[in-house]
């Protein structure tokens, strides 16, 4: 078995992503956690470290205190947001900030165990980040094909604010600011969250998959920013992108996903932002 991960902020100021990989009584557990850039004026929890990349690392080093075979991964993040909660709750009750604010993120968590020479894949998903599984014949699977109902009104109200000539990535953001609040802030009190957030209001609502693994496979999990070699960027497909980063390595697909937003100007009028933070991690059997 073998590992590689990477994480890269869109600049070098702030990444607001996270990679994690533990290792505990036969089960290696690896998390790619994507937080959702803030649509605040200014950070409330964490000015320095900013509240995004706050609560990712901070979730992280919440979860692995509750890893055990005897805990689910659901449980786990249950119990990895209330201990987050318990130490936070009083700075928030005393310095309240805007429900738009709190910060979120998108995870997927793979777990491996292996036990008696047989290895079993468990998959959580909570947002957007993108799975996808080399098989020992060359196949690629997408492990969860989830398509982000939002994206479309994103698309929607960006394709109307082009037609009026609002081209640049800042000028989009500032437009499309109270919309994105909105949504931030129904993420945020939704009664089952789809998103990792700081005081859900229910259970989440993770999508949940589980299957044995057969020798020489590998999996791939990756934030959407990575993933943007794909789409909208049309790099490589699926399968092109899984069979390239077994070939190299993550750090050179990194580079190659740079190079291309530094020449072509990223995704120019297709997103919110031109550029996004990229994390990736590639296991293989």
């Amino acid at each position: 078995m073998s590992i590689d991960h990477i994480t890269s902020g869109a600049d070098s100021d702030r990444n607001d992503d996270h990679v994690a990989v533990f290792n505990h009584a036969g089960i290696t557990d690896m998390l790619v956690l994507d937080g959702a850039s803030s649509v605040a004026e200014r950070d409330y929890i964490e000015p320095d470290q900013g509240d995004v990349s706050w609560f990712v690392h901070a979730f992280t080093a919440a979860l692995e205190q509750t890893l055990g075979a005897e805990r689910s991964q659901a449980d786990s993040v249950i119990a990895a947001v209330e201990s987050l909660w318990s130490r936070l709750a009083h700075t928030m009750q005393t310095s309240p900030a805007p429900l738009h604010a709190w910060p979120i993120a998108a995870l997927t968590w793979l777990r491996i165990d292996t036990q008696y020479g047989i290895s079993r894949a468990c998959l959580y998903s909570l947002g957007d980040c993108k799975s996808l599984l080399h098989t020992p014949h060359g196949g690629c699977v997408d492990l969860d094909p989830f398509v982000n109902p939002q994206e479309n009104i994103v698309q929607a109200e960006i394709a109307r604010l082009r037609a009026e000539g609002v081209n640049t990535a800042a000028e989009r953001r500032a437009r499309m600011l109270p919309m994105l609040r909105a949504r931030r802030e129904f993420q945020n009190s939704a009664p089952a969250p789809e998103i990792l957030c700081l005081r859900p209001h229910g259970a989440f609502a993770p999508r949940l998959r589980q299957f044995d693994l057969e020798p020489d496979t590998s999996i791939l999990i990756m934030s959407d920013g990575f993933y943007r070699l794909v789409d909208p960027y049309g790099l490589y497909t699926d399968a092109t992108l899984m069979d390239t980063c077994l070939d190299r390595s993550l750090a050179a697909m990194l580079d190659g996903l740079r190079t291309h937003e530094a020449t072509t100007g990223g995704t120019g009028t297709q997103a919110v932002k031109a550029a996004d933070d990229a994390s990736a991690v590639l296991w293989r059997a």
